[in-house]
C-alpha cells in the first residue's frame, strides 16, 4: 500500500492499514488538518469550502468522509458530487469559497484516489502550505466543533453546466464558426466524469456529431487512464473508422487533454498546449509559460509573435501558476496535455483547451494532422537511472550541473533538479520524491537525438 504526500495533496491507495494508504482514518486526518489550517488563516470566520470529485470507485465513499469531517469542522460545505477538477476549482471561485478539496487520484489507476487541497483562488496551496497542513495532521491542534457549530451542507447540481457557459463567454471561444465547420469528434473519457463534461460542451457549441467511447461515469476505468499514446489505441481505432476530425481524450478528473488526428495518429499531447498557445498568441500576444520537462516547441512558437517571450517553471502547476502570475502570461501549462488560460482561471483546464482548439480548427479550416505539421518537431525521451541507498543525489546532481556549466555551448538551470539545454535539445533530471531513482527526461529533433543526450548524460552520472 502506498500513501504520497506532496505539492499535490495527499494521495494514496484504498484499503490497508491507516498511515499505509488512503485509509477512512487518514482522510478524516488530512481533512481536518486542513480544515484547522484554514481556520488558523481566518481566525473567527465561519469557513465555506467547494466539494468535487470524479467517478473512481473509491470517490463516494471518501466524498462522504471527506464532507462529514468538515461538517464536524464546523465548515459549510458546497457539494457538487460529480464533477472536475477545473469545475471545483470554478466553483471556489464562482461561490467565494475559502477553499476546496477535490477527490481525484487523476491519471494513477482504479485503487488510488486522493485530496487535493486548494487556496481561496481555486488554486493549489503551495509547498510551504502543504507542510503545514502536514503538520497539523500529526499534532492535536485539531478541534472539532460544537454540536451547534456543525457545518451546513449545501448541494450544487449545475455545476459543469456553469463551468461550461463560462468557457462559452471567453472572447476567443468562437461557437460559431465551430457550428459552421460541421465537425464529427470521438471522445474518451475513460469512464469518468470528463463523460459528463465533454460531450456536453462540445453540444453546446454546436457538435452535434459526437461518438461517445467510455463516457459512462461508472469509475471502472476502460483502459490505464493516463492519456500517452499506448493507452489509446481504442480511439486511434474509433476515430479512423467513424470518420471523425478529431478525438479527444481526457483523464479522469479532466485537467489533461490529449487529441487524435483524422488519421488515427496522435496529435502529441506535448502539442495540446503549443497549439492553443499558438491561437492565443495570434490574438492576444504576451508571455507563455510552461514547465521544465514541457516541450521546446512552446518556446519556438512564443518567439514566433514580437515581444513575446517564454520562461520555465518548476515541475508542478502551483509552480507553472506562480511564474504566469509573475511574468503575466496570457496562456502556460504544463507539456502532459495541462492548458492554464487566466482569461478563465488559473489551472489546468481540458474544457477550456477543448473550446479553444476547436476555434483555432475551424478558423484555420485544416485536418488536425496538417495543422500538428505547422509546429515545431520534437521527440522527448523518458528515462531513469536506479540510485544505491549510499548515493548523496542532491550532491550527484550538484556536480553534473558544475561539469556541464563549464561547456560554454550549454546552458544549465538548477531551479528543478538539474537541466541542460543544448544547442539542438535538452536533458533534464529530477530526483524522484516517490523512488530511488532519477528521471531523466531528454527532447531533440529525433528520437535517436534524445536518446543521445541522455545517454551521455546518464553516463557522465
Amino acid at each position: 500500500m502506498s500513501l504520497i504526500k506532496s505539492i499535490s495533496g495527499i494521495r494514496g491507495t484504498i484499503g490497508g492499514r491507516p498511515g499505509e494508504g488512503l485509509s477512512p482514518l487518514d482522510v478524516v486526518k488530512f481533512t481536518s488538518a486542513f480544515a484547522t489550517f484554514l481556520r488558523n488563516a481566518n481566525p473567527g470566520r465561519r469557513l465555506r469550502l467547494a466539494v468535487g470529485r470524479d467517478a473512481r470507485l473509491s470517490g463516494a465513499m471518501v466524498d462522504r468522509l471527506v464532507v462529514a469531517t468538515l461538517q464536524g469542522m464546523g465548515v459549510d460545505v458546497l457539494e457538487s458530487g460529480l464533477s472536475t477538477t477545473p469545475t471545483t476549482e470554478m466553483t471556489v471561485i464562482d461561490h467565494h469559497c475559502d477553499g476546496g478539496i477535490i477527490i481525484t487520484a487523476s491519471h494513477n489507476p482504479k485503487h488510488w484516489n486522493a485530496l487535493k487541497l486548494l487556496n481561496a483562488r481555486g488554486e493549489f496551496i503551495s509547498d510551504a502550505e502543504g507542510k503545514e497542513v502536514l503538520r497539523l495532521a500529526e499534532s492535536d491542534e485539531v478541534i472539532f466543533a460544537e454540536v451547534d457549530d456543525l457545518g451546513q451542507v449545501t448541494l450544487l447540481d449545475d455545476e459543469i453546466d456553469r463551468h461550461i457557459q463560462r468557457v462559452l463567454a471567453l472572447d476567443l471561444v468562437d461557437v460559431d464558426a465551430v457550428r459552421k465547420a460541421g465537425f464529427k469528434v470521438a471522445v474518451d473519457a475513460v469512464n469518468s466524469t470528463g463523460g459528463i463534461a465533454i460531450p456536453r460542451l462540445l453540444r453546446a457549441m454546436g457538435v452535434s456529431d459526437v461518438v461517445e467511447l467510455n463516457c459512462d461515469p461508472t469509475g471502472h476505468f476502460a483502459h490505464n487512464p493516463e492519456p500517452i499514446p499506448q493507452n489509446l489505441t481504442d480511439i486511434s481505432r474509433v476515430v479512423r473508422e467513424n470518420g471523425c476530425h478529431l478525438g479527444i481524450v481526457v483523464d479522469p478528473d479532466v485537467d489533461r487533454l490529449a487529441l487524435v488526428c483524422e488519421d488515427g495518429q496522435m496529435f502529441g499531447e506535448e502539442y495540446t498546449l503549443v497549439s492553443v498557445a499558438d491561437y492565443v498568441l495570434q490574438h492576444t500576444p504576451g508571455n507563455t509559460v510552461s514547465n521544465l520537462s514541457s516541450s521546446r516547441a512552446l518556446r519556438d512558437v512564443t518567439s514566433r509573435y514580437p515581444g513575446c517571450s517564454y520562461a520555465a517553471a518548476a515541475v508542478g502547476e502551483v509552480n507553472v501558476t506562480t511564474l504566469m502570475r509573475q511574468t503575466h502570461a496570457v496562456i502556460g501549462g504544463e507539456g502532459n496535455g495541462g492548458v492554464i488560460y487566466p482569461a478563465l482561471h488559473y489551472g489546468r483546464d481540458a474544457l477550456v483547451g477543448v473550446a479553444l482548439f476547436l476555434t483555432l480548427l475551424a478558423k484555420k479550416g485544416m485536418k488536425v494532422s496538417d495543422l500538428r505539421r505547422t509546429y515545431p518537431e520534437y521527440i522527448i525521451s523518458k528515462n531513469r537511472k536506479e540510485l544505491t541507498p549510499d548515493m548523496d543525489v542532491d550532491a550527484l546532481l550538484a556536480k553534473v550541473a558544475n561539469w556541464y556549466a563549464g561547456i560554454p555551448a550549454c546552458e544549465v538551470s538548477t531551479i528543478d533538479g538539474v537541466k541542460i539545454d543544448f544547442p539542438d535539445g535538452w536533458v533534464h533530471l529530477r530526483k524522484s520524491n516517490t523512488e530511488p531513482i532519477i528521471r531523466i527526461y531528454s527532447e531533440a529533433a529525433t528520437e535517436a537525438r534524445a536518446n543521445e543526450l541522455a545517454q551521455q548524460v546518464m553516463q557522465q552520472i
